[in-house]
């Protein structure tokens, strides 16, 4: 459940495309704060703020925000439109929450893509990425751009993780890499909205013209460290999304040998549901060509019963260091940066590589 606080506003800290970040005073202390102007209102210096600090007391690794939920006493004005049709659009994301917001769809009636996006049936092959973790996202952009610089790509936002696209400084620094952002279901906050994975993939290609999609899930990946409880299963979903809309799925495997959990070493867990017990229908499994050996065997022998479906393809990794030590923004997964966990790296920029071939 929430557990609330009450603060005021001492210092505004750095700010992003839709997010701010605070020094909150409270009677227990200092707290780090993180607000979401467009739903709340900007806070300034001297503010009283209601934060949920759930998350920051069990210290969640991406949760590590108290979050605002409102500035009670300097309520921001209404939006400009009445609210009283659907002109400004009807879906309603964060559904029956009290920070729900009300957003255009891109395929609603009120949209400037809805005759684009009513006659939408196909992705015409579009290769789409898919990612267990956000984290991926730069490497798997890495890995396109290496050999297709020219590639638009789409990145299509799951709400497995964070809602708000907002709360990725990742997403912020990639903004001038990416066609555009997507936020599906529950997510919010990209460039175009879509109520669904399917509609979120038909805008990609038909609205945001992408050459590539990207599909992963907003940062704070959900995981009970159980068969099937966590967030990551969506992706056996999204490969059967992608076929469905004749598009060409290409897996990205979570591989590393630095996890310290045994079921994320190798071919995480993860992967090797999401692919080999939801998937129904085949999709490109990449493997980078030179992981060490023990994990490579390691990491073939993982993948050998999901041969009888999908494709495992090799894919060369020279030049691919390079890509990813020039991402424009930082690298890092569960606190592991290119160099401490490598193959997680690679393997996502090889998936992306492998897409980059695959462009018609």
């Amino acid at each position: 459940m929430v557990r609330w606080r009450s603060g005021t506003v001492s210092a505004v800290r750095r700010e992003w495309r839709g997010a701010v970040e605070l020094d909150v005073t409270t009677d227990e202390g200092p707290l780090r704060a993180l607000a979401y102007p467009a739903l709340t209102g900007t806070p300034e210096v001297g503010d009283r703020v209601l934060l949920n600090v759930g998350a920051l007391v069990m210290g969640l690794g991406t949760g590590g925000y108290a979050l605002v939920v409102a500035l009670p006493d300097r309520l921001p004005a209404d939006p400009p439109s009445t609210g009283t049709d659907r002109d400004a659009g009807h879906l309603v994301k964060a559904r029956y929450t009290p920070l729900q917001p009300i957003l255009l769809g891109v395929d609603e009636e009120a949209s400037p893509h809805r005759e684009v996006m009513a006659t939408a049936e196909s992705l015409d092959g579009m290769p789409v990425v898919t990612a267990d973790l956000h984290s991926a996202l730069p490497a798997v952009l890495a890995g396109i751009h290496a050999d297709r610089p020219d590639a638009k790509v789409a990145y299509v936002m799951t709400d497995g993780g964070a809602l708000p696209a907002w709360f990725s400084r990742t997403l912020d620094g990639l903004r001038d890499h990416l066609a555009g952002t997507v936020t599906t279901g529950q997510s919010f906050g990209g460039d175009l909205e879509a109520s669904t994975l399917h509609a979120g993939l038909l805008a990609a290609r038909h609205v945001l013209s992408a050459d590539v999609a990207i599909v992963a899930q907003g940062p704070g990946n959900l995981g009970t460290g159980t068969p099937w409880g966590f967030s990551g299963v969506a992706l056996g979903e999204a490969i059967n999304a992608i076929v469905a809309l004749q598009g060409t799925p290409v897996g990205s495997l979570r591989i590393s040998d630095a996890d310290g959990r045994a079921r994320h070493r190798g071919v995480s867990h993860h992967s090797l549901t999401a692919y080999g017990k939801v998937a129904l229908v085949p999709a490109d499994l990449v493997i980078p060509d030179d992981l060490p050996t023990d994990l490579a065997k390691t990491v073939e022998d993982a993948l050998a019963p999901l041969t009888t479906l999908h494709r495992l393809v090799h894919v060369a990794t020279d030049g691919l260091d390079a890509a990813l030590l020039a991402s424009p923004v930082r690298l890092s997964t569960m606190g592991r940066g290119l160099t401490e966990d490598h193959a997680y790296f690679v393997a996502a920029a090889a998936a992306g590589r492998h897409a980059a071939t695959l462009i018609p």
